[in-house]
């Protein structure tokens, strides 16, 4: 008995594995980007407009920068390939990190938000290109691929919050604001992720995807006939998942954004230091993206489903944690923002790969530009009132009501399950 051979398996495979080398390579490097830029934004602001109501202005500002160049980088990553959209939204991150720093420079707080609204193309940037990673990946193994190009956000998220202290010295010595300096390095790192796509990201992971796909639309296969009895193709329809893909990542976005930003805000208010909280943070975001391979292999063996809902339980417990937190603590806020991380990994990859199964290739880019449209628009929404709800309820609320929010993803979860 022969057994046929999958037109395009092997350049498939081979392609794969080239497109997850560069994918990580430049992660790692926008991974250094997002963490600097995300540890003293908040601060800047609030040492700008001497204000701690409007200290998640910055992140409000920066994931409505992200809502927009999501759309920009998926339009153009359909037309024209990954190769050239993500180059092109690491290049716009470069270019806000330089605004940021001629913001401080004059002290300018408008320029600072226009500059932090395109310095979130980075931010953008760095979750679409989880994308890419799943453009060849079988059905099977796609949360796995979606998990490879996480994790290698984790040794760049871990080493920009603990660079802060440095290049903020650094900055001071070039006549720079010490709490710019981190975005220094946020722009030589965005330009260099730039640079390794454009140049390495060859053959275009969702291009050959798309030529594999039509390549084996030739092959002869029975095809339904209308009511003249002439055979017409096939039509490959989204299966149901997009909705509830959406929501979950939208919810953990919100929760994640909100206790995020006014974390270190908190620990400042109460005694700690630029190092203190770079810690946490840096422990928050490798909490983000180190977990995603086991997570990945969690939502291929057992279904994404389950996966979300333990997202959601987690971020009920980073809430309890940050709320019952000591604030003299550093150790007890960092065991909080390694759980929020935890949960939103949970989150984000089994929602990567439920929008990524139910959409197809044809219109793939596209449809998760806009998903990860309204997940910017979830994380300014998160940024803009976690500054508010500090202000006037206080940090706890904040935080315990940020987890009793996470828990519609439960609910959510079930009602899919029954669905399906």
């Amino acid at each position: 008995m022969n057994v046929p051979v999958r037109i395009g398996d092997g350049p498939r495979l081979q392609a794969q594995r080239r497109a997850l080398i560069v994918l990580v390579a430049a992660q790692v490097l926008s991974g250094v980007g997002l963490a600097a830029g995300v540890t003293v934004g908040a601060l800047l602001a609030q040492d700008m407009l001497s204000s701690t109501s409007l200290a998640g202005l910055p992140s409000a500002v920066g994931t409505a920068g992200s809502a927009l160049a999501a759309v920009a980088v998926g339009r153009l990553s359909q037309s024209r390939g990954r190769r050239p959209g993500l180059a092109a939204g690491y290049l716009a991150g470069a270019v806000g990190s330089a605004g940021v720093i001629a913001a401080a420079v004059a002290g300018n707080p408008v320029l600072l938000f226009l500059a932090l609204f395109v310095y979130g193309a980075g931010t953008a940037t760095n979750l679409l290109a989880r994308y890419a990673g799943a453009d060849l990946a079988t059905p099977a193994r796609r949360a796995r691929a979606v998990s490879t190009v996480l994790v290698a956000t984790t040794l760049g998220g871990v080493l920009g919050p603990n660079l802060a202290a440095p290049t903020g010295v650094l900055a001071q010595s070039l006549g720079i604001p010490y709490l710019a300096g981190p975005f220094l390095l946020a722009g030589a790192a965005y330009a260099m992720a730039a640079a390794v796509l454009a140049v390495w990201l060859r053959p275009d992971p969702l291009l050959l995807a798309r030529a594999l796909e039509s390549e084996r639309a030739v092959a002869p296969r029975a095809q339904p006939a209308d009511a003249d009895g002439r055979s017409r193709p096939a039509v490959e329809r989204p299966r149901p998942g997009v909705p509830v893909g959406a929501l979950i990542m939208v919810l953990t976005q919100f929760v994640m954004v909100a206790l995020m930003t006014m974390t270190p805000v908190h620990m400042h208010d109460h005694g700690h230091g630029t190092a203190a909280s770079g810690l946490v943070v840096a422990v928050h975001i490798g909490a983000m993206y180190l977990p995603s391979p086991l997570t990945g292999w969690l939502a291929d063996r057992y279904g994404r489903l389950p996966m979300a809902a333990a997202s959601g339980l987690t971020l009920l417990a980073a809430g309890i944690v940050a709320a019952g937190a000591p604030d003299d603590s550093v150790a007890a806020f960092a065991v909080a923002l390694a759980l929020l991380g935890l949960g939103w990994n949970l989150g984000l990859v089994t929602g990567t790969a439920i929008i990524t199964d139910a959409v197809p290739l044809a219109r793939r880019a596209r449809t998760q530009g806009l998903v990860d449209v309204s997940i910017s628009i979830a994380g300014a929404a998160g940024g803009m009132a976690s500054g508010l709800v500090v202000a006037v309820a206080g940090y706890p609320l904040l935080a315990i009501g940020g987890g009793i929010l996470a828990l519609v993803i439960v609910p959510a979860v079930v009602a899919a399950a029954r669905g399906r």
